[in-house]
């Protein structure tokens, strides 16, 4: 899964330094699914508040589960989500994804989310290939 970069874009990184904005845009309509996924877990964050809000709904397909594992597994493209939605991103297998806020008093709980510990007690034999 690769994204959609304009020629625009494609001069401006050659350039030297890209607009982060237009970055985003580009991983925006490149993932869709992803970029959905994302922006409904930050908006779930803001209405119910909590620690954290995450997913546990495979995705509809290979694609779908592509972009996801393109969004997250790129420094570069989680790290502008990141930014772009103001939350810390945290991924444990091909669709549990979790947007944490900011906020330090979270910390302990996205460490819990992110040890070994949960990721094994993550895993069941449906996802052994995910």
């Amino acid at each position: 899964m690769s994204l959609d970069v304009s020629p625009a874009l494609l001069d401006q990184a050659e350039r030297g330094e890209v607009d982060e904005a237009a970055f985003v845009d580009c991983v925006r309509t490149s993932l869709p699914f992803a970029w959905e996924m994302i922006s409904s877990l930050v908006a779930q964050l803001k209405v119910d508040g909590g620690d954290f809000a995450d997913n546990q709904t495979p995705p509809p397909d290979e694609q779908a589960r592509g972009q996801l594992l393109r969004a997250l597994a790129s420094d570069a493209i989680r790290g502008a989500l990141q930014r772009h939605f103001g939350v810390r991103l945290a991924f444990q297998n091909c669709h549990r994804v979790a947007v944490f806020p900011l906020d330090s008093s979270v910390d302990e709980r996205l460490a819990r989310f992110t040890s070994v510990r949960a990721q094994l007690l993550n895993q069941s034999p449906e996802m052994r290939d995910c």
